[in-house]
């Protein structure tokens, strides 16, 4: 069994092609668009969705079958097509290219996989086993979703702009990492949670000085 070393990818603005327009292919498009990609989308057929987003401009549809030049100038490539011939096509253009490559449910034809993922905000958690179970990834994903709700991106955009503060003003945040410690065993996640930001702003301005507020540092940061 391959043993998968976990990174998170900067895809921002790089061009990232999905072969296969279907539901499968839409759901990867749309976790691509919301990293920033250039999505081109190759298919003969493409939902709904996908055609009003390429009528926005928002990404570029080719309505045909796959070509090898499609992989021209790509980051990485998603196969996501239900013709076998197909996949293995775009696998070994791919590898010959190298370009990064993942061929839905064909971990063997892949050079990456793509794990469950739980986002909130800025938080993300990706949960894989590795091609073994996709279901039991989907049911963790689902458990951890209940657990980490919206208040984690609040907490975590808080957290952001404290450090970035720290930064600017030429502090190290791993010097301040008692002082951040400090807030979390504080409750301060259980305050978001109950949307009491004056008591946010009174343990904040308690442990990093008085102008650290929740309205400076997330409501006008």
């Amino acid at each position: 069994m391959k043993h998968y070393y976990p990174i998170n990818l900067d895809v921002e603005n790089k061009r990232c092609v999905v072969v296969g327009g279907g539901a499968v292919g839409e759901r990867k498009v749309m976790g691509l668009l919301e990293c920033g990609a250039h999505v081109v989308v190759v298919t003969q057929h493409a939902t709904r969705r996908l055609q009003e987003l390429a009528e926005k401009g928002i990404l570029d549809l080719k309505l045909r079958d796959y070509r090898t030049a499609d992989l021209g100038a790509a980051f990485l490539v998603i196969g996501a097509t239900s013709d076998e011939e197909t996949n293995q096509k775009i696998s070994r253009d791919a590898a010959r290219l190298r370009i990064l490559c993942n061929i839905a449910d064909r971990p063997a034809a892949c050079s990456f996989v793509l794990p469950s993922v739980v986002r909130q905000g800025d938080l993300v958690i990706a949960i894989s086993t590795s091609n073994q179970s996709p279901a039991l990834a989907k049911k963790i994903r689902r458990d951890l979703e209940r657990h980490f709700g919206p208040e984690y991106a609040m907490l975590l955009k808080l957290m952001g702009a404290i450090r970035r503060r720290l930064l600017a003003a030429g502090q190290s945040p791993e010097a301040n990492k008692d002082r951040f410690e400090r807030l979390l065993e504080a409750g301060i996640l259980e305050m978001i949670r109950q949307n009491r930001t004056e008591d946010v702003t009174a343990k904040v301005s308690e442990v990093f000085g008085r102008t650290y507020t929740w309205e400076t540092l997330v409501t006008n940061g």
